[in-house]
């Protein structure tokens, strides 16, 4: 079992662009925190990305945290696309402008409030991609996909 915390993200849209909603569920020594959110007119990408932001600004600084998220976008680009993005400007290989940049840089912050050095990188953060069911506790059954749902349509699934 890990000393630190796990923090479990999720992020929809109904349309893309169109209504969305987010989802975060923060697991540390069998207690659970879920949080969420959402906006009336964002995309899918968006979502995915402030799930991150806001669980990791519910966490301490500091804290160790294993990030599980079903987002490659939000997985590839904060283990891999950043520091080429970061080092071009905030611009891609193509030279466009990074989408969301807004919320890419409010990421990287947060994650360089973990790291003394790029070293402790995987060791204060770590993103993985989810196993099979790795969200499945008590309270939120199987993933935070109920709560995301409710964020988006402000009402439960069917």
């Amino acid at each position: 079992m890990s000393t630190g915390f796990e923090l479990f993200t999720d992020g929809s849209c109904r349309g893309n662009p169109g209504p969305g909603g987010w989802g975060a569920l923060i697991r540390k020594g069998g207690v659970e925190t879920p949080l969420w959110g959402g906006e009336s007119d964002t995309t899918n990408n968006r979502m995915e990305l402030t799930a991150a932001i806001r669980g990791l600004e519910a966490i301490p600084a500091g804290a160790e945290v294993t990030l599980t998220t079903d987002s490659q976008y939000v997985r590839q680009g904060i283990t891999d696309w950043i520091t080429r993005w970061k080092r071009n400007g905030w611009r891609t290989a193509s030279r466009q402008p990074v989408k969301n940049e807004d919320l890419w840089r409010a990421l990287d912050r947060l994650v360089a409030t973990r790291e003394a050095a790029q070293a402790a990188k995987s060791r204060l953060l770590r993103v993985v991609q989810p196993s099979r069911r790795p969200y499945a506790t008590p309270a939120w059954n199987t993933s935070p996909q109920p709560v995301v749902s409710i964020a988006v349509t402000g009402r439960a699934a069917p």
